[in-house]
């Protein structure tokens, strides 16, 4: 739904990747406690070095002055390749100074979307409206299931056979027949869950059984055949707010900033110039064995 919106921060985070901050390591870096290190007398900034140490914190992983070096050393590396390049030329060759134009384009546009979702925060007010809207919009049934998931036909019979004479034992036939691994060290336990996750047949199925009872023909799929036990069925119900207001802030910031989007694209003035001609495709030259 949002896929506007996330190209423009997945294109932002690939062009940074691209430039590996080749511009911003010649940043403007005033001072000597701006910079982290020089090379042929062009500045490494200390912005730089401190915003990738923090990224790898953000990601779970610790930082060290060892860490913090060998960053320096990728960046001044970057930069002797970077000013070889400069000398050579390279910069004004249509195809690098597209892609650093086009970097450049992608770093301001994150920037943007950055600046818009830091000013623009999604109010308590706003939240619990859209919780309401969600919460009445929720329908239908959940259901409390275990099932045991074997390969062949004859094995679900075998189990459903089984099953008849003593009901009680699906725990104990799942954990040993079972090839759902996930499900098998719980007796088959599937716990709470929306049928419309399942796939159609296993939906169709539970739907059909009432509760304490399971299917007495096994029900294919496309990971085998099932044999399914409901336990309990009850309808829908949303998780509180406190639970789920991550995700639901997070919503209404895409569908404010897509909403944003669609205005700044309908006031905007795009032409798009017709495609080039293809390029006629060379003519084959006569083979030399036959000489035609």
């Amino acid at each position: 739904m949002f896929s506007s919106s996330r190209m423009v921060l997945a294109g932002a985070a690939l062009a940074l990747a691209a430039c590996n901050f080749g511009d911003a390591v010649k940043g403007s870096a005033s001072g000597k406690d701006g910079v982290a290190a020089t090379v042929n007398g062009a500045p490494i900034s200390e912005r730089v070095v401190a915003m990738m140490v923090k990224q790898r914190v953000d990601l779970g992983r610790q930082a060290s002055a060892e860490v913090r070096n060998a960053f320096i050393d990728r960046l001044a590396m970057q930069l002797i390749l970077s000013q070889e390049a400069l000398k050579k030329g390279l910069d004004k060759a249509p195809e690098v100074s597209d892609r650093i134009e086009l970097g450049r384009q992608s770093i301001l546009a994150d920037a943007f979307v950055q600046d818009y979702l830091k000013s623009n925060p999604v109010g308590e007010e706003a939240l619990k409206a859209e919780y309401e809207r969600v919460k009445s919009q929720t329908s239908g049934s959940e259901y409390k299931a275990r099932h045991i998931l074997v390969e062949k036909e004859a094995e679900a019979k075998d189990i459903i056979a089984r099953l008849k004479k003593n009901p009680k034992a699906f725990e104990s036939l799942a954990r040993e027949k079972s090839r759902d691994s996930g499900s098998k060290i719980r007796g088959g336990d599937l716990g709470w869950f929306d049928p419309g996750r399942m796939v159609p047949e296993f939906g169709a199925a539970l739907a059909a059984l009432a509760k304490g009872k399971f299917t007495v023909d096994p029900v294919k799929s496309q990971f085998g055949y099932h044999v399914i036990l409901l336990e309990d069925s009850r309808l829908k119900q949303l998780q509180p707010l406190e639970q789920i207001r991550p995700a639901l802030t997070q919503q209404l910031q895409q569908q404010n900033l897509k909403n944003v989007m669609d205005e700044l694209r309908a006031k905007a003035k795009i032409e798009i110039a017709q495609a080039p001609a293809s390029a006629p495709a060379k003519e084959a030259k006569p083979s030399e064995s036959t000489g035609k």
